[in-house]
């Protein structure tokens, strides 16, 4: 098992709160991490159609089972058992009862908070990230790094990408976004999702992709919520605190793991990712998603965002960080020029303060006579 930064703060919460509820995408690794942390709790899963039928015709008899505890997995599939579960952990008491996991923000989330709220800690466990995968692979380029993603299985080897996308993407559409939504046409959400795949990075274009499908707007909206509600996309917003209105407000769209952006855009080798014409987008994605899985792993306040405005001015990343606004600019060349610093020194001046930071796909780090950071690809674990 690779070792996952999570593990320390899933115990301590744990000990602090009656419950812990660990959510995530799909195959991120959440049941071998609650087994791995939690060896003596039982383990139940609620996929499995019989503990699925024991939990929602008496959901009162099957907690009372697990009087010590109990490791419930996939428990949005079953939401009437939040109901009693209210009540078996305010009858017995003490922390450390239950630890519940699935693949389904919106589900738990909804069910936790009007049921569960002050009793559950929430975590979120995304797909392993540098840090993570370096801690087991000690060498690996750039280029492996976004076409594997950091989806486990993947990463220990244990399936290769050719097999293992198909069969995530037929599960995902089959189980979870027909839990979420009634959609009729698949064939439609699966074109949305390469629709999405094709404007990583961008400004969220909605009514575009409406065009493009042939459905209304709203059909859009109530899809991405799906997109995500279950860990395949976020959104960056735009930063417009104290800039008049010519400050853009459309947020920008990425995918949690860049193996399947890859995937679902066609790029299976390293040529072909050098050679794609949203390659700028795709590193842009990968140490994007990578600073949020450092916020989301080291539990760190403050958000993302990024700026731009009517005037061609922009900045990737606005890094809110120890009460300090960080721009952070992001370059796909492996060379440095002083000339990407541009937009980081316009920010300097506009917001009369100093420091930032540059990333690019180069294997050295830079010295600058500026106080802004020039950092390699790898270097944004430390971020």
């Amino acid at each position: 098992m690779i070792k996952r930064i999570l593990t320390s703060e899933i115990e301590a919460s744990f000990k602090e709160f009656k419950a812990i509820c660990i959510t995530g995408p799909r195959q991120s690794g959440k049941t071998t991490l609650a087994q791995k942390s939690f060896p003596k709790l039982p383990y139940v899963s609620l996929e499995d159609p019989d503990n699925a039928m024991d939990a929602h015709s008496n959901g009162r008899a099957f907690l009372e089972k697990y009087k010590n505890g109990a490791i419930l997995d996939e428990v949005q599939r079953v939401p009437d058992l939040f109901r009693y579960l209210q009540t078996h952990l305010d009858k017995y008491k003490r922390n450390g009862q239950f630890v519940l996991s699935g693949s389904n923000n919106f589900l738990m989330q909804q069910n936790i908070s009007q049921t569960l709220a002050g009793r559950v800690a929430y975590i979120d466990l995304l797909p392993l990230s540098i840090a993570e995968i370096l801690s087991q692979k000690k060498t690996i380029t750039l280029e492996a790094c976004i076409l594997q993603g950091g989806y486990p299985s993947i990463v220990s080897s244990d399936s290769t990408i050719e097999r293992w996308m198909p069969n995530y993407i037929k599960t995902y559409l089959d189980r979870d976004v027909r839990l979420l939504r009634n959609i009729g046409n698949i064939r439609q959400f699966n074109q949305f999702i390469k629709l999405c795949a094709a404007r990583a990075g961008q400004i969220l274009n909605i009514q575009g992709i409406a065009t493009d499908i042939g459905v209304d707007h709203k059909t859009i909206q109530a899809w991405l919520s799906v997109l995500e509600s279950s860990y395949i996309v976020f959104l960056l917003q735009p930063y417009y605190q104290n800039f008049n209105k010519r400050v853009i407000k459309t947020p920008k769209i990425y995918f949690y793991d860049t193996g399947l952006l890859c995937y679902l855009l066609g790029i299976k080798t390293t040529k072909d990712l050098k050679s794609n014409q949203h390659y700028g987008n795709i590193f842009e994605n990968f140490i994007i998603s990578e600073l949020r899985k450092n916020r989301t792993n080291h539990q760190q306040s403050g958000d993302m965002y990024f700026f731009r405005d009517s005037a061609g001015n922009e900045v990737d990343v606005i890094l809110e960080k120890d009460g300090n606004i960080i721009p952070i600019e992001i370059k796909s060349s492996p060379k440095f020029d002083s000339v990407y610093l541009k937009n980081i020194r316009w920010w300097q001046k506009l917001n009369r303060n100093d420091g930032g930071m540059l990333i690019y796909s180069g294997v050295d780090k830079q010295d600058n006579d500026s106080q802004i950071e020039i950092l390699n690809w790898k270097s944004v674990i430390d971020v």
